[in-house]
């Protein structure tokens, strides 16, 4: 389940990107709570004990009690937003949402593969995971950090749905029974090129070739044309002898 943390804050009067810049500057993070039957207060944070709750989170989902100075009575809330600069990676900004423990929350999950599918390890399939979060509903105090999913009897060709998931006590699942969280498919073989160009070669039959016997086709009529040259052999005219010159 999600551990609950403690979390020294204080209220926040300036607001705005400069004012934002100078709480920077002294180790400060900018937040905000809202939600709740209170409105919403603009609150600072260290940003080391920010940075040292983040740190020791076993999920995304963080439970965390809001001691604001100057306030006797505490604030629970859930950790909603965590704004990164994209350059160093350093928190900007946090948003916190307020809730009651004794009234249910919605919240994504992260789901977790646990052990190695039969079809993965014996048949060489492919694991496939199709949710990476679960939406669920809860009292405070049952919200898991992560979702745990024993997937090593999988075959290849089977799958867990939503309905197969055998969740914590106290949380229902917020999504479609049927939607399908993990499935192993059989593996993809490539067939060889070799083997796929000789096939095709087999499809399209073998190649004729007609070049010789059209030049054949050619020679015939030229044979017998007119002014053509007889063939020597029987029944032809012998060629006349020359003179002999009378000395």
């Amino acid at each position: 389940m999600a551990k609950q943390v403690k979390l020294k804050v204080e209220p926040r009067t300036a607001t705005g990107r400069s004012a934002a810049r100078r709480l920077k500057a002294r180790g400060i993070v900018p937040a905000v709570v809202y939600g709740g039957k209170e409105k919403s207060q603009p609150l600072q944070v260290s940003a080391r004990d920010i940075n040292a709750m983040l740190s020791h989170a076993s999920g995304e989902n963080i439970l965390v009690e809001l001691e604001i100075a100057g306030e006797k009575a505490t604030r629970t809330a859930l950790l909603q937003e965590v704004q990164h600069s994209p350059v160093g990676g350093d928190v900007l900004h946090v948003d916190f949402h307020a809730i009651s423990m004794d009234e249910k929350i919605q919240a994504d999950v992260p789901l977790e593969a646990l052990g190695v599918p039969t079809g993965v390890k014996n048949f060489g399939g492919l694991l496939e995971q199709n949710l990476r979060a679960l939406a669920i509903e809860c009292l405070p105090r049952d919200l898991p950090d992560k979702i745990t999913v024993d997937v090593s009897e999988l075959n290849i060709g089977n799958s867990i749905h939503v309905r197969d998931i055998k969740l914590p006590s106290g949380v229902i699942a917020k999504v479609q029974p049927d939607l399908t969280a993990f499935s192993v498919m059989a593996p993809v073989i490539e067939e060889e090129p070799v083997a796929a160009e000789a096939e095709a070669a087999a499809a399209a039959g073998p190649e004729v070739i007609t070049a010789k016997k059209e030049e054949g086709e050619a020679a015939a009529p030229a044979a017998g044309a007119k002014g053509a040259p007889a063939p020597a052999g029987k029944g032809a005219a012998p060629a006349p002898k020359e003179k002999e010159q009378k000395k």
